[in-house]
């Protein structure tokens, strides 16, 4: 890992900004939530910059994630791992699981986040994302946050 920086990604919802703090200080690393940091720099809400123009937002996201300082650990939002693949390749990316309906519970409970598909009912929308993006997140090499963690477990015991 040494020098790369930790990526943590997975589907929204999954709890990648719930991890961030816990692995930043498991790892001695500057934490960073990536949909927070595009906030702060751009003074614009996701939830209207996803709407009204998600072509730009995506190219910010990937902007910003090659301005970060490296080895630090960066939290980025739940469609990072399937647009971006080439990104992560010099990062050491982990993915957060998430079942189906998990994913659904979360996301039908939480009003805030943007429709991603709103010419669609909210069910077509999750059920489709979920597994458009599962297939996509198949195809980058990521670890997972169970290995990663026994990883880290294997280290302090040793």
């Amino acid at each position: 890992m040494g020098t790369q920086t930790v990526v943590i990604a997975g589907h929204r919802a999954a709890g990648k900004t719930r991890l961030l703090p816990l692995v930043s200080r498991l790892l001695g690393r500057t934490g960073l939530d990536l949909d927070a940091e595009l906030e702060r720099r751009h003074g614009r809400p996701l939830r209207t910059w996803v709407a009204e123009s998600p072509a730009t937002f995506r190219a910010a996201e990937r902007e910003l994630l090659g301005l970060l300082p490296p080895a630090s650990v960066v939290a980025v939002g739940g469609g990072f791992l399937s647009h971006h693949p080439e990104a992560l390749q010099e990062h050491f990316t982990l993915v957060v699981p998430v079942s189906f309906d998990t994913y659904r519970e979360r996301l039908m409970a939480d009003t805030k986040r943007p429709r991603l598909r709103p010419d669609v009912s909210l069910e077509e929308e999750l059920h489709a994302i979920f597994h458009e993006r599962e297939a996509l997140h198949a195809r980058v090499p990521t670890i997972a946050l169970a290995d990663f963690l026994r990883g880290c477990l294997v280290q302090e015991s040793a």
